[in-house]
C-alpha cells in the first residue's frame, strides 16, 4: 500500500512517498481501506513541530510514528475476531486522534475507537473533513457554556475549527462575530455569522465591541489583546497556542483566575455523533476548501501551513467503490 512518512521533523518537503505491506487486523480491531484524508493544522505543527515542546510526545529526535494523518473516511475492509458493531463494505469515518496514521490506503483502528458508519447524507471528502475541525470546535465550545444571545467573535473564522464553531456558536444562540480575510466574507456570513471584520480593523480603535467569548483558532494574535475585547468573567480560547502563550495562559488561569482554556482536545464519540447528527438535520456543513492527491501531500502542507484555507483541505486517497 502507499503511505506517505515524515521519517524526520522539518518543512512539507520531509513528507515522502513508500510502500508498505497492508496491515492484518487483530482481535476486535477493523481495518479501513481509506478513500480520503484531511491535512490539518495539527498535521504540520506535528510535522514542524510546532512547538517544539510536541517533540516529548511524538519523538524527541525523530518521529516515532512516521505517518502523520488525524481524520479519515472509507470502507472497512476487513475485521478481526470478535468485532460485531462493523461489517466489511460499511462505508465509515472518524478520527485516529493523537496516535495518528491516516496518510495511507490502509489503516487498523479498535472497534470501540473513535469510529462511526458514514451517514447516507455525508460524501467521503465531508467525512474526513468533520473531524479535526468539528470536534476541536465542539470542545472549547463546550468548556465556555455558551448561552443564547452571548457575543462570540471568532478570530480566524474560515478555518476548519473556525467554520465549525461558527455554526456550532450559532446553533447555541449566540450572535457570532467573525474575523477573516475579506475574501472569506461571504463563507462566514453563509454558515451563520452575523457581522465580519477583516484582521485590520477588528483591532483599530473604533472597535469598542466587547464579547462574552473570544476565541482564537489561528494563534496570530497576542492574549493582551485579546483581553481588552473580554466582558468581566469572559472566556478566551486559545486553539493555536505557542508554547509561551500556554505558559502566559497557565498563569492567567492559576494566578488571576481567568477563564482562559488552550491545550489538548478530548475527543469523544459522544462528541463525533452529535457532529453528523447535525450534519443529517441540515444545521452543520463541512466546508470543503480544496482536493490533492496523496502524492501530492507536500502541496498540501505547504498551502495548509500557509494559513489561508477556507475550512478543509481533503486528499484523495483511493478510488471511491
Amino acid at each position: 500500500m502507499k503511505v506517505i512518512t515524515y521519517r524526520n521533523y522539518g518543512p512539507p518537503e520531509v513528507l515522502k512517498l513508500e510502500e508498505w505491506e497492508i496491515p492484518i487486523p487483530k482481535s476486535i480491531q477493523i481495518r479501513i481501506r481509506i478513500v480520503k484524508t484531511a491535512v490539518n493544522s495539527g498535521d504540520w505543527r506535528v510535522r514542524k513541530p510546532d512547538p517544539q515542546i510536541a517533540r516529548l510526545y511524538f519523538g524527541l529526535f525523530k518521529p516515532k510514528n512516521p505517518i502523520l494523518g488525524l481524520s479519515y473516511s472509507g470502507v472497512v475492509d476487513a475485521i478481526g475476531e470478535g468485532v460485531t458493531s462493523f461489517q466489511v463494505g460499511d462505508k465509515v469515518l472518524g478520527s485516529k486522534g493523537i496516535k495518528m496514521g491516516a496518510y495511507a490506503e490502509y489503516t487498523i483502528v479498535e472497534e470501540n475507537s473513535l469510529i462511526i458508519k458514514l451517514p447516507d447524507k455525508m460524501s467521503f471528502a465531508e467525512g474526513a473533513g468533520i473531524s479535526f475541525g468539528g470536534l476541536t470546535a465542539l470542545d472549547f465550545i463546550n468548556r465556555c457554556q455558551i448561552q443564547n444571545n452571548q457575543k462570540v467573535v471568532i478570530y480566524g473564522a474560515s478555518s476548519s475549527v473556525g467554520s465549525s464553531a461558527i455554526q456550532l456558536a450559532k446553533h447555541l444562540g449566540a450572535h457570532v462575530t467573525a474575523v477573516c480575510s475579506k475574501a472569506n466574507f461571504e463563507l462566514v456570513k453563509s454558515l451563520g455569522a452575523n457581522e465580519t471584520f477583516d484582521y485590520e480593523t477588528f483591532f483599530a480603535d473604533s472597535n469598542q465591541n466587547l464579547y462574552d467569548v473570544f476565541y482564537e483558532c489561528v494563534g496570530k494574535t497576542e492574549i493582551k489583546s485579546n483581553l481588552k475585547y473580554l466582558k468581566k468573567n469572559g472566556n478566551l480560547v486559545l486553539v493555536g497556542a505557542t508554547f509561551r502563550q500556554m505558559f502566559q495562559a497557565l498563569f492567567l488561569k492559576l494566578i488571576k483566575r481567568l477563564n482562559v482554556h488552550f491545550g489538548p482536545i478530548e475527543e469523544t464519540l459522544e462528541n463525533l455523533k452529535f457532529l453528523v447528527s447535525l450534519v443529517n438535520l441540515g444545521k452543520y456543513k463541512v466546508n470543503i476548501d480544496r482536493n490533492y492527491p496523496l502524492e501530492r501531500m507536500v502541496d498540501a502542507h505547504r498551502y495548509v501551513e500557509a494559513g489561508h484555507k477556507k475550512g478543509n483541505v481533503v486528499i484523495d486517497v483511493t478510488s471511491e467503490r
